[in-house]
């Protein structure tokens, strides 16, 4: 198929999923996967990062969990608190994660993630990467897609393979091109909401003991209010407190970056989280002036497919997901995993078999992915409930855990929620269910 044998495969970008593709593929004897980078290097932001048993169950079959789980916290428990006095409103015991799949529920430094997947792709002779290069277009779908990759220095050039996965984010330049095809509306969607991301280091507040008592423990705190929350947990072998929030975008129509991302306003910070404990507001007044960045969170509908012809799309390209579930990572490198398996189950590598194969793919991955975009975006609703007898039925529920278990109205810690996903192991679905699925498919191409 090409000079160096078998498939060859091109990956656009060199996110999460990316990283997660090209890492897969090879340890399942994919033998040419060439990855494109917009970037310069993996300068990877956005500080902490859940690390839930369903990705962590792929990262040790890649050969990279056990240094990321080094320095990562393991979770014990989860408290849900009042925004505005701290008050408990739910508790829930994580140590029944590792009894039930075998993995603990861990926290880490996105840094340290992607570190790690990268540096053992570096091992692998079939992976090379091209950094400083886009992806500016497809120029055919099959049978040897093509794609238009544009350097940051030097002239654009066409590039043939076998097989190629869009892992390009939210931005994605090829899911715009699906959908064009076939006459779908392929805008984002401002979801009207933003998150500030924050990292406070130990030193920073060594002369709290409430704050210590946090960044010492292992524990998943959660403070909600009327349109807003804030999320955190100790990473970096507690040295760093990460602090994640939601709250209504007060930039709404502001144009964005090309990363969503914009420096914030502490000012704008301060103000939005005003009626916040004193807890919290302490540890916002840390943050240095000018070292508030705020990403705008974005969203699309659920598409009619992924697939056109040899192409496929991963992650956030395909089932961006609002970060109330903790589960975006996660999924594309779910996305990941499934893709190494029919890709390298297909019985022969012409283009029917890889579209089939891709198909298989989205038959596995889609509706499992759309479910959970759906359920961080109705947690996320239900969390941030104002006044009323909506939320004071929500608050009950709260109170009935500590009693008698039930529904979680957090769905990132409801235990039904996290038997779906956490119990699922979708590489081992796609594994034993590929020739069957691949069967039933209809020799129909799109």
């Amino acid at each position: 198929m090409n000079e160096k044998g078998g498939l060859h495969v091109a990956i656009v970008g060199a996110g999460m999923g990316g990283l997660a593709c090209a890492l897969a593929l090879a340890k399942h004897g994919i033998p040419h996967i060439d990855v494109y980078e917009m970037a310069s290097n993996l300068g990877f932001v956005g500080a902490g990062i859940q690390l839930a048993p369903n990705m962590a169950r792929i990262l040790d079959r890649l050969g990279c969990w056990e240094s990321i789980a080094k320095e990562a916290t393991e979770i014990s428990d989860a408290s849900i608190r009042r925004h505005n006095d701290n008050a408990e409103l739910a508790h829930v015991d994580f140590s029944y994660i590792r009894k039930e799949y075998g993995i603990p529920h861990m926290v880490g430094h996105r840094f340290s993630l992607a570190e790690a997947m990268f540096e053992v792709c570096k091992e692998e002779t079939a992976i090379t990467f091209h950094f400083r290069s886009s992806c500016s277009g497809i120029q055919s779908w099959m049978p040897k897609p093509t794609i238009t990759v544009t350097p940051r220095e030097g002239k654009p050039y066409n590039v043939s393979v076998d097989v190629v996965l869009a892992a390009d984010g939210i931005k994605s330049v090829v899911r715009p091109q699906i959908l064009k095809e076939l006459n779908v509306d392929a805008e984002v969607i401002n979801s009207g909401q933003s998150a500030y991301r924050i990292m406070l280091t130990r030193e920073q507040m060594s002369s709290d003991p409430e704050m210590l008592e946090l960044l010492d423990s292992d524990q998943v705190t959660r403070w909600i209010g009327e349109r807003r929350h804030i999320i955190a947990y100790p990473i970096s072998n507690k040295t760093i407190y990460n602090i994640s929030t939601a709250q209504p975008d007060v930039h709404f129509a502001a144009a964005p970056s090309a990363t969503y991302t914009t420096h914030g306003s502490k000012e704008d910070m301060l103000d939005n989280f005003k009626d916040f404990c004193p807890l919290v507001m302490r540890m916002l007044n840390l943050v240095p002036e000018g070292e508030v960045c705020e990403w705008k969170l974005r969203v699309h509908n659920p598409l009619p497919t992924w697939v056109r012809g040899c192409v496929a799309l991963v992650g956030d390209a395909c089932h961006p997901t609002l970060p109330h579930l903790n589960q975006g990572a996660a999924q594309a490198i779910e996305d990941a995993g499934v893709l190494a398996v029919v890709l390298s189950k297909m019985p022969d590598h012409g283009p029917k078999s890889i579209n089939k194969a891709l198909r298989v793919y989205e038959f596995v991955r889609k509706n499992r992915a759309e479910t959970l975009v759906e359920l961080a975006a109705a947690s996320g609703r239900v969390l941030h409930l104002g006044e009323g007898a909506a939320r004071e039925e929500r608050d009950k529920k709260f109170a009935a855990l500590k009693d008698r278990g039930g529904p979680n109205p957090d769905k990132a810690v409801d235990a039904e929620v996290q038997k779906m996903i956490l119990g699922t192991d979708v590489v081992q679905v796609a594994s034993d269910n590929f020739e069957k699925i691949f069967e039933d498919l209809k020799d129909v191409m799109y």
